[in-house]
C-alpha cells in the first residue's frame, strides 16, 4: 500500500469527501491545499451525461479563458511564405515547414502546442503518429488548421485550452494556477461550464451536467455542487 504524507494527510483532512460544495467554497477550500512549493494549477474535471461511444455525443472543442492559464506554451506554426512571418510576429515560437517536420522526426519536441495551415496539412500528415498520440495534430474543428495563423496564435498565448471528452464522458481541464484566487478561478471555471453547456448534443438524454470537482495538482478532488452551477450558467 502507498504511503500517504503528512502534508496530504492535513489536505485530506480539510475536505469532507461526503459534501458538495458551493464553487466559491470549493475553490477556496482548494486553495487551502496547496502545499506552496510552486504555483500549482487548478484543474476542473466536469462529467457529462453522453456516450461518447456515438459520433454525435463526442465533445471536443476549444475555449480562450477570461482570465488565461497562467502557463505559457510554446507553439510550433507549420506554414510557409508570409504565413511565417504573421504567426513570428503573433508570438510563436517556431514556424516554418519541412525543416520542423524533419526535426521531429528526428526526435526534436520543444513545443506544446501546434497549428498548421491547410495546405501545409499533407506534409504534417508524415508525422502524425508522433503528433497525435501526444494530442498535437492540428485540428480542424479545434481551430488549429487555419490560414488566420496570427490569430490563433495569440488565443493560444492568451490561454487557449483545448478539452475532449475521455471514454467515461469525463472532460478534463485546467482553469488556471492557485495564485489567481477565486474570483478569476471562478470566472474561469464557469466559462467553461457554460461553453459545456452550449455544446450539449440534442442526442443527449437526463441529466447532462452530472458532476463537477476540482483539485490542486498536489490537492485532493473536492466535489461541487451542481445544482447551482446550473442556474447560475445561462
Amino acid at each position: 500500500m502507498a504511503k500517504v504524507g503528512k502534508k496530504h494527510k492535513e489536505s485530506l483532512s480539510k475536505v469532507d469527501s461526503q459534501q458538495f460544495y458551493t464553487i466559491d467554497d470549493g475553490i477556496a477550500l482548494s486553495l487551502q491545499c496547496v502545499r506552496n512549493k510552486f504555483d500549482e494549477s487548478i484543474d476542473l474535471a466536469v462529467r457529462l451525461g453522453v456516450d461518447p461511444r456515438h459520433a454525435d455525443q463526442m465533445i471536443r472543442s476549444s475555449l480562450v479563458l477570461p482570465n488565461g492559464t497562467g502557463k505559457v506554451e510554446r507553439v510550433l506554426v507549420f506554414a510557409k511564405g508570409d504565413k511565417v512571418k504573421e504567426a513570428l510576429d503573433a508570438g510563436a515560437d517556431y514556424a516554418g515547414s519541412d525543416e520542423y517536420v524533419e526535426k521531429i522526426q528526428g526526435g526534436w519536441m520543444d513545443f506544446e502546442r501546434c497549428v498548421a495551415t491547410p495546405d501545409m496539412m499533407g506534409t504534417v500528415g508524415k508525422i502524425g503518429r508522433v503528433l497525435g498520440p501526444r494530442g498535437l495534430m492540428p485540428n480542424a474543428k479545434l481551430g488549429t488548421v487555419t490560414f488566420d495563423v496570427g490569430r490563433v496564435v495569440q488565443e493560444i498565448k492568451s490561454g487557449k485550452i483545448e478539452f475532449k471528452v475521455d471514454k467515461a464522458g469525463i472532460i478534463h481541464a485546467m482553469i488556471g494556477k492557485a495564485s489567481f484566487g477565486v474570483d478569476k478561478l471562478r470566472e474561469n471555471a464557469l466559462a467553461l461550464i457554460d461553453k459545456l453547456n452550449h455544446l450539449k448534443p440534442a442526442s443527449a438524454k437526463g441529466i447532462y451536467l452530472r458532476g463537477v470537482s476540482l483539485s490542486s495538482t498536489m490537492g485532493p478532488g473536492i466535489k461541487l455542487d451542481t445544482l447551482p452551477l446550473r442556474t447560475i450558467v445561462r
